[in-house]
């Protein structure tokens, strides 16, 4: 007994005739009924009547017939694995962000992804920039989101987002009024910044030193979200990124555009090769979505 004597006992019994079955298997009908002959020798009972040139299965060929399908049953469990595995790899995709991003924008692409691929494990680890950075160019992970400061050598890359900033300003604050916030305005205020070497921190520099103003800084941060609390405590201004203020406008953090125009920029990195994988591609147009679904972009 063999697979291929099987596969064609089973192509006769669901087709009904081996003149069917050889149509399904593209071999001729002569080789559909010695392979049949072949199994019922090996088998040792016959496996059809053969009433008029037609093949009628016997009560043991019926009851084989059931062990034969249960087997074909895991069989095309394995195939199916085999596809899975060609398309997504292991079943799971390990994602590494920034951190303005990852509490806003990665966790709605997650939220979409897993609408379309339930069966795939998520792995999120939130990280500095340059942490993202290494952890994808060691093949810890294949999806990274950082910002543009970081080091590109070693990973593949993309340009991902560009975002104007926003001036965080506490409720009732005097320039509130204001449409616009300038480097002037900031001239002495207390200010809240990130922090040194985050890309956007120093376009800012570079805006207020040609300007001359001299803010006070009186706390540095990495993270968005600290500034925007601490903006919402009274500490001072921050200049934010608006992909990562969300609930803050909620709860009374007043925002307005800041000119000259200075912008968040982050990039999208990839293993080595990681690009090819199916699912990769998915979460990549999960992200792209969830980019475009902001509404402060």
């Amino acid at each position: 007994m063999n697979f291929r004597q099987l596969e064609i006992y089973r192509a006769v019994m669901m087709s009904g005739s081996a003149s069917r079955a050889s149509e399904l298997l593209n071999i001729t009908q002569p080789a559909v009924s010695r392979s049949v002959a072949d199994l019922e020798q090996s088998v040792g009972f016959a496996l059809f009547d053969r009433v008029r040139g037609r093949l009628v299965p016997t009560p043991e060929g019926q009851m084989f017939f059931g062990d034969v399908i249960a087997s074909f049953v895991g069989l095309d469990t394995l195939r199916s694995s085999a596809a899975r595995i060609r398309d997504f790899g292991s079943g799971r995709i390990r994602v590494a962000s920034l951190a303005a991003l990852g509490s806003t924008l990665v966790p709605r692409a997650i939220s979409a992804f897993n609408k379309q691929h339930p069966e795939i494990a998520i792995t999120l680890q939130v990280r500095f920039s340059s942490a993202v950075r290494d952890s994808v160019a060691s093949g810890q992970f294949d999806v990274g989101l950082a910002a543009d400061e970081i080091d590109v050598s070693g990973v593949e890359h993309r340009p991902f987002q560009s975002i104007r900033a926003l001036c965080a300003l506490p409720p009732g604050h005097p320039l509130q009024s204001r449409k616009a916030i300038t480097p002037a305005d900031l001239d002495g205020q207390p200010f809240v910044a990130l922090s040194p070497e985050d890309r956007a921190r120093a376009r800012l520099t570079q805006a207020l030193e040609k300007a001359g103003s001299k803010p006070r800084i009186l706390v540095e941060t990495p993270y968005t979200s600290t500034v925007c609390a601490l903006v919402l405590e009274g500490v001072g201004l921050g200049i934010v990124n608006p992909g990562a203020i969300d609930g803050f406008p909620e709860r009374g953090l007043v925002l307005r555009p800041f000119e000259p125009e200075i912008f968040f920029k982050t990039l999208l990195l990839f293993r080595p090769d990681a690009q090819r994988a199916q699912i990769v591609k998915d979460f990549t147009a999960a992200l792209l979505a969830a980019r475009h679904r902001n509404p402060i972009i």
